[in-house]
């Protein structure tokens, strides 16, 4: 363990009229260094993740994070980006910096705001994290490429809407918790099983229920060392962290395996000297719920193809043998591309303080983040173990 996080913060995901990149960026690098007790001052470096792709006009922002503090002003700041896995690379940039002891103290945000774009233009900014060459023509945007993706699946290993069903309904169901969720309503099985007006085909075989919402929103965390991190009343430590890049094109790899998330996972347990069963919840990338489904596979909970098992036989929900998503998920929480990584390190930090409110599981003392970029491309796992 290099590295732990020591405080944290978050605004709510969704529509967050009279906001901008700016002002969320501002309010939650000044409320996590205020949860962690450390001043501006006592900051070694900064890394922004933000993905905007065409979402905002300003696009070098690194340097909005000093807008928080006149005493951040001169200290060294990145903005980084990997599409989805934008605010885990900010994360992992951050651990780096503490590993190499060119920092003490790191501040990372992850930062979007989606809904002020017109809808066309949002599905053309994120076909920015696919393989333009030959995906940016297909149907639906992303929703197409992972209805393309589900639609394969089907083929291969039979109907499974009723396993996508159950995990929206079950990321739902979690999301009322979920103070900070976009969508904070239990719509129940029947409703996300069928199609309706209000529940429509997206893109094959996917409703609106399968696919994570257009947000805004912003989070923080605090990183130290160790030793620094055990001076402070609570500390979250890094077991591992594992980045994993896969091929770009869908065509270079088979799109049913999420074969980097696979590898991910198992350098992050062999790392980490510990089983996918010892983990008392995983916060995982449900873009869509058969990236959700598919993950359950990768990550080892099941065999290839038997993914539905774990839904169907309850192994995911929050009172299972491993609980995925008890935050509800990128289904009910909402996906502002470039705070969703730092968001999931956030709340498992909550989890394994205690302090997750509603959310907060019976048990929770081993926590893992999986947090993917396009379709399994940039890969991130996170093991994270409360130290105090």
């Amino acid at each position: 363990m290099t590295a732990a996080i020591v405080g944290w913060a978050h605004t709510p995901f969704g529509k967050l009229n009279g906001e901008s990149v700016e002002s969320l960026i501002v309010r939650v690098a000044g409320d996590a260094l205020a949860d962690a007790g450390i001043g501006p001052k006592d900051v070694d470096e900064i890394v922004l993740g933000h993905f905007n792709a065409g979402f905002s006009a300003q696009d070098f922002t690194a340097s909005l994070v000093l807008q928080a503090s006149p005493d951040l002003r001169f200290k060294r700041a990145t903005r980084v980006e990997n599409a989805c896995a934008t605010g885990s690379a900010a994360v992992h940039q951050g651990l780096k910096a503490i590993a190499a002891r060119s920092a003490r103290v790191v501040l990372v945000v992850g930062v979007e705001q989606m809904t002020t774009t017109p809808g066309p233009d949002i599905g053309r900014n994120l076909l920015k994290a696919s393989y333009v060459r030959e995906e940016a023509d297909i149907d639906g945007g992303f929703a197409g490429i992972f209805g393309k993706i589900a639609g394969l699946y089907f083929q291969k290993y039979g109907d499974q809407s009723d396993a996508l069903a159950m995990i929206a309904a079950k990321n739902h169901k979690n999301g009322v918790g979920n103070p900070y969720a976009q969508l904070r309503k239990d719509f129940g099985y029947e409703f996300c099983r069928t199609e309706s007006e209000k529940n429509p085909f997206v893109a094959g075989p996917l409703k609106r229920t399968d696919c994570s919402l257009v947000s805004d929103g912003a989070a923080a965390v605090v990183l130290t060392d160790i030793e620094t991190a055990l001076q402070f009343d609570k500390a979250v430590a890094f077991r591992t962290a594992q980045h994993v890049q896969d091929f770009l094109p869908m065509s270079k790899r088979d799109i049913l395996k999420f074969e980097g998330c696979a590898v991910a996972w198992q350098r992050a347990l062999a790392d980490a000297g510990v089983k996918l069963g010892d983990l008392s919840f995983v916060e995982t990338h449900d873009c869509f719920t058969i990236a959700e489904l598919i993950e359950y596979e990768a990550m080892g909970l099941t065999p290839e193809g038997q993914g539905a098992r774990a839904i169907a036989e309850g192994w995911t929900q929050n009172d299972g043998k491993l609980p995925v998503n008890p935050s509800g998920g990128l289904k009910a929480k909402g996906h502002p591309i470039g705070a969703t990584g730092v968001s999931m390190h956030a709340l498992a930090a909550m989890q394994l303080t205690g302090k997750a409110g509603d959310m907060q599981l019976k048990t929770a003392s081993l926590g893992g983040i999986f947090n993917m970029g396009g379709t399994s491309v940039a890969n991130y796992v996170s093991i994270l173990e409360r130290i105090k």
